[in-house]
């Protein structure tokens, strides 16, 4: 555990905590990819599947559960509690087209050929490109409410974190994780013009819009 790590779970946290609310208190998921919540997922369920065969820390036990349970909320409330509001429309990434691609390569590019650690990988391959739904979403409907960028801006923040954690235990602990690194960096290049806007425009009151 170190700073970067830790105020990256803290943000991941806010996002997933901006987003519910979001739901929750418009009684709406317009806006929301349902299919960047899919995968978020089946990320989160894929690479905490070590919950069932090993403990680490409470710390580390109650963060994975709360990443399962609230990405599956997620999912429940856009496609049955809010499924009327739901912009499926708009929302017609074909997601199989990334899906497909991080199994075979988390088949092929692994540490260990085991359930697990095939998992493991396969949910960091994703995770580096399950956002692009909801960045599709965006520039096909022209722009994004505020809350929405917020959420954006704190998820994409927590992967940046994410990498300066890896960056920091290189240098202090000579340790590092070169398939994590580099699906963190794919993952946040796919957010900088994202980061870009949410910096010109939302913060200063207006709205954040996409090219489409």
């Amino acid at each position: 555990m170190n700073i970067f790590r830790l105020l990256g779970d803290l943000s991941h946290l806010l996002a997933i905590i901006i987003l519910l609310l979001k739901i929750w208190k418009t009684r709406s998921c317009a806006g929301i990819s349902g299919k960047s919540q899919i995968l978020f997922a089946i990320v989160y369920t894929m690479r905490y599947l070590d919950l069932l065969t090993t403990y680490v820390s409470a710390y580390n036990t109650v963060m994975k559960l709360v990443f399962i349970v609230a990405s599956c909320a997620t999912v429940y409330l856009i496609y049955v509690k809010f499924r009327a509001t739901y912009d499926h429309n708009h929302d017609t990434f074909r997601i199989e087209f990334l899906l497909v691609p991080c199994f075979v390569l988390a088949l092929l590019i692994h540490h260990d050929f085991t359930v697990l650690e095939v998992m493991w990988t396969f949910s960091i391959y994703l995770e580096s490109v399950a956002i692009l739904p909801q960045l599709f979403l965006v520039s096909k409907t022209g722009e994004a409410e505020s809350i929405t960028s917020h959420y954006l801006f704190a998820l994409g923040s927590y992967r940046a974190l994410y990498l300066l954690n890896w960056v920091y235990r290189y240098v202090v602990e000579d340790h590092y994780e070169l398939i994590a690194i580099v699906a963190g960096v794919v993952q946040t290049v796919l957010y900088c013009d994202f980061f870009y806007l949410y910096i010109t425009k939302v913060l200063k009151g207006k709205k954040l819009q996409l090219p489409a």
